[in-house]
């Protein structure tokens, strides 16, 4: 198996939007769109290329990762909430998901509404470039499977964005929050929501049809202590792992794969080793990286070992999830 790119959002938003992360390019309105551009014609060259040399031969599959938080809608009754919610969704997985999973070309929602607010900018042409006919045949279809980074959810609602100024982030037409009463984690950005594990992937599924399988590529939890008596990670997989189960047993859906993120702790992109994700600790101040199992390792070998839940696995982390 075969991965051409990990995260391609997270390097067009952060690195050529915010600039946040390298390269550290600022084009929160136009470079983040040619980025990811790019990064889908890069997948779909690469994924034809091993297709026509080595498949064959070799007997691969070929998939991309995307991350996407859980959209929840803040008003779920509410039919722009429930819109919002969908575009948060559309507007990051589906801006490379529906040229790749489905038809060569962007969601008709990101095409309308960048379209519009180019237009009403003064611009000559959209900010979200455009397929050729040739490009969007080379991409639909361009993957063997979905590989999916799900961490959390955020609880979406709409809002009429100025637009005077070109930016992703009034082209979506929204805006997210968590609830402060989730349970915090070693990131400020993932709070833990194990319910929106089966609801992303039973999203996934629908959105495509049911025509791929599905690889959990990234799931876990950060903490800042790296204790070894983890049992905040054991609540995390335990929960994320059983609504997983749910969603393959009760829902059918194609889960073919799953992968914890991450087997030791390591150096997390722009805040170093703060954040600790590890089944094992490593020591960063020791020139050998010495490490430790953490209890979380333990719990996730011996699931692994009988391939699903002990019966008699009861701990505080059983809340009824």
């Amino acid at each position: 198996m075969f991965i051409t790119l990990n995260e391609p959002l997270i390097t067009a938003l952060k690195g050529y939007g915010t600039g946040v992360m390298a390269p550290g390019m600022n084009g929160i309105g136009d470079l983040v769109y040619i980025a990811a551009h790019n990064q889908i014609l890069a997948h779909g060259r690469a994924y034809r290329l091993y297709q026509s040399k080595f498949a064959a031969r070799q007997g691969g599959r070929v998939g991309i990762t995307l991350n996407l938080h859980w959209a929840e809608p803040m008003v779920p009754q509410d039919p722009s909430h429930q819109e919002a919610a969908e575009r948060f969704l559309q507007f990051n997985f589906g801006w490379f998901g529906h040229p790749i999973f489905k038809n060569g070309n962007y969601p008709e929602v990101m095409r309308s509404r960048i379209d519009a607010n180019s237009e009403k900018q003064g611009l000559e042409k959209s900010r979200l470039p455009q397929f050729t006919k040739e490009e969007s045949e080379m991409i639909a279809g361009s993957a063997d499977f979905i590989g999916l980074n799900f961490y959390t959810t955020d609880i979406v609602y709409p809002v009429e964005d100025d637009i005077t100024i070109p930016s992703y982030n009034s082209d979506d037409g929204l805006e997210t929050y968590q609830d402060e009463t989730w349970y915090t984690s070693g990131s400020s950005w993932l709070k833990v929501t194990p319910w929106a594990m089966r609801k992303i992937l039973n999203w996934i599924h629908k959105e495509y049809d049911g025509r791929y399988d599905i690889f959990i590529t990234e799931n876990g939890v950060s903490d800042n202590q790296g204790n070894l008596d983890d049992i905040s990670r054991i609540y995390y997989y335990k929960h994320n792992l059983n609504q997983m189960l749910k969603a393959v047993k009760m829902d059918g859906i194609r889960v073919a794969g799953y992968f914890a993120w991450s087997l030791l702790d390591n150096f997390e992109w722009d805040n170093g080793y703060t954040e600790k994700f590890g089944l094992h600790y490593v020591d960063m101040s020791d020139p050998e990286r010495t490490r430790k199992a953490k209890e979380s390792s333990k719990y996730f070998a011996k699931i692994v070992q009988i391939n699903g839940f002990a019966e008699s696995d009861v701990n505080p982390c059983d809340n009824g999830f």
